[in-house]
């Protein structure tokens, strides 16, 4: 999991960093003072292969103010997940990081304990990023490189040298989900990126760059953990 923290005060950065590191000691954090230093600390580890997977950004910044930066890191980094954090408590701010699609607003003094449960609540809706294990790591890290191929859990055993029966056990115990679900829920949020980005792709090419095997499976599935199909979708992303 890497997390960052972007606010101009010292201090409070020092405090977040305290909380963070203390409950969740194998996260990867990362501070940032300014916009320009949180956008190219962003570049760095997206081409490090080490992408920031959360982002707290506090609205209030020297230059830049942080609803521009949010808004820059995901045109950059559309799977990166924000969380908007400021002193100011009018509902325009709100809106605004709604727009954003902003997973939840925090208001300054930051209370350890909404703090936390924020975390927790984002750890139990996306368990791969509070992996400890190499091997579970390993398995999710061939996912997302490879979710457009017909992967199979045998093929992805071999390849990192473990019984099948083994690493199913072992990935249902850390995420929390079969491998299977793991694959199609990830495919499905690729599908959700790809819906809104590429707007002139036909149903079939989305179904086919996300390694589904027919456009009738990928609306069949989209569907399942949307509630909507993959055209209504793209047509509710399109209009806001």
């Amino acid at each position: 999991m890497n997390l960052l923290i972007l606010d101009d005060e010292p201090i409070f950065v020092e405090q977040m960093e305290m909380i963070i590191s203390t409950n969740f000691p194998n996260w990867n954090l990362h501070m940032a003072y300014s916009g320009t230093d949180a956008l190219q600390l962003l570049d760095d580890q997206t081409k490090a292969h080490q992408p920031i997977n959360l982002a707290l950004v506090d609205i209030k910044l020297l230059g830049r103010s942080g609803l521009e930066v949010a808004e820059i890191m995901k045109r950059e980094n559309p799977l990166i997940d924000i969380v908007i954090i400021s002193a100011f408590q009018e509902f325009e701010y709100a809106r605004h990081s709604i727009k954003l699609k902003a997973i939840d607003y925090l208001v300054k003094p930051v209370l350890e304990i909404e703090l936390l449960n924020l975390l927790n609540a984002y750890i139990v809706e996306n368990p791969q990023h509070n992996i400890s294990s190499n091997l579970v790591n390993g398995a999710i890290h061939i996912i997302k490189e490879r979710f457009d191929e017909p992967l199979k859990l045998a093929s992805v055993a071999d390849e990192l040298f473990v019984n099948p029966q083994y690493l199913s056990r072992i990935f249902s115990e850390e995420t929390g989900i079969p491998f299977s679900e793991y694959l199609l829920r990830y495919r499905v949020k690729m599908a959700k990126y790809l819906l809104v980005k590429e707007k002139e792709w036909s149903m079939d090419h989305i179904a086919s760059s996300t390694g589904f095997n027919s456009q009738h499976y990928f609306c069949k599935v989209f569907k399942k953990f949307m509630m909507v199909s993959p055209a209504r979708y793209r047509q509710q992303q399109l209009v806001k």
